[in-house]
């Protein structure tokens, strides 16, 4: 196993809190406000960003564990890793999710592809830095 390229996984990171906010708006450009709460506000952001930091961690470890000889040789690999971690597990969880609580199917649907394109976009950081 390789050593975790630190700097990918931060990159990473900061690329999915952005996309975040580009894809939902940002914050309090139309008067509205995340949480009633500056407090709550920080604290919504604060988990957003160990969220993204968390799953750019297992990124990170898992392209390691990959190693970088793999990696060079079959470059589609990173976004295999990413983009199938999406399918297969983020995805259908957040759509059952949103099912349960009655959420109009193309918020559905969006937050779903939300996911992927981050994911993927967490994956091409990854290859960009490999």
């Amino acid at each position: 196993m390789g050593p975790v390229n630190w700097l990918a996984v931060g990159l990473a990171t900061v690329l999915g809190v952005a996309l975040g906010l580009v894809w939902n708006g940002m914050p309090f450009r139309d008067g509205r406000s995340i949480a009633p709460r500056p407090a709550k506000r920080v604290m919504n952001l604060l988990s957003v960003v160990f969220a993204c930091f968390l799953a750019a961690a297992m990124f990170g470890h898992a392209f390691a564990r990959i190693g970088a000889e793999t990696l060079a040789v079959k470059p589609w690999l990173y976004f295999m890793q990413t983009g199938g971690i999406a399918l297969a597990f983020v995805m259908p969880s957040l759509w059952l999710t949103h099912t349960r609580l009655r959420t109009e199917s193309d918020r559905r649907a969006l937050d779903c592809l939300f996911w992927l394109v981050t994911y993927l976009a967490m994956g091409t950081v990854f290859w960009l830095l490999g």
